[in-house]
């Protein structure tokens, strides 16, 4: 069971994420917080596996909440969901550690995924997101690594979908292969791309395209 806590400051959406989640039988909401000083408060004293976190509340924000909750638990996950995915919010919510970025507007089955996802390691974003991430490095010429040595064909074949942001379930798919082979494939990429996350491992991918 993935045990998340919800932190959104507007009681409808909170509601609705709760009845989302719920009719899940692997999730289950043990709490809920509308500011950020709460959230931090919550998640001490619950250890969720998963906070869903706003970003824009008020009091203590949400930004400033993941950098003092991973402070204190570095192992937290924390998946930032909020309505603003231009570039003031998206960075300093990665700076400050979150492990995943989506955009309100997702449907339901991206967010119950990313739920997932995170609860596994994994770091999901929306993919117009992923897709603005990457556009803006090779725009601003980031230096990429030189290609690695050693890529099977299928490893190869998986690094090309996580450059076009789909998730692990959807790269399975693809490739008619199980979810678990592609985290296989995915944490392999990792250690032979020196990639310490998703996103540095698409940038990669777009990098020796």
């Amino acid at each position: 069971m993935i045990r998340v806590l919800l932190v959104d400051d507007q009681p409808l959406i909170r509601a609705g994420l709760r009845m989302l989640c719920d009719a899940e039988e692997d999730l289950s909401v043990i709490g809920e917080a509308d500011n950020g000083r709460d959230a931090v408060a919550l998640a001490g004293r619950l250890a969720p596996d998963v906070i869903v976190m706003d970003l824009r509340m008020p009091g203590m924000d949400g930004i400033t909440a993941t950098g003092r909750i991973l402070a204190e638990r570095p192992a937290a996950r924390i998946l930032v969901l909020t309505t603003f995915g231009d570039d003031d919010h998206l960075y300093p919510a990665l700076t400050a550690g979150a492990c995943g970025f989506l955009l309100k507007d997702a449907p339901p089955s991206e967010l119950l995924d990313g739920i997932r996802r995170a609860a596994a390691g994994d770091s999901p974003f929306s993919q117009q997101v992923l897709r603005r991430l990457v556009r803006r490095a090779v725009d601003a010429r980031v230096e990429e690594p030189r290609p690695a040595a050693g890529l099977t064909t299928r490893e190869r074949e998986v690094l090309d979908l996580v450059a076009e942001g789909l998730s692990n379930i959807e790269i399975a798919e693809r490739l008619h292969i199980g979810v678990t082979t592609v985290k296989t494939h995915v944490t392999s990429l990792m250690t032979k791309t020196d990639s310490p996350n998703r996103v540095r491992l698409a940038l990669y991918a777009r990098g020796v395209a």
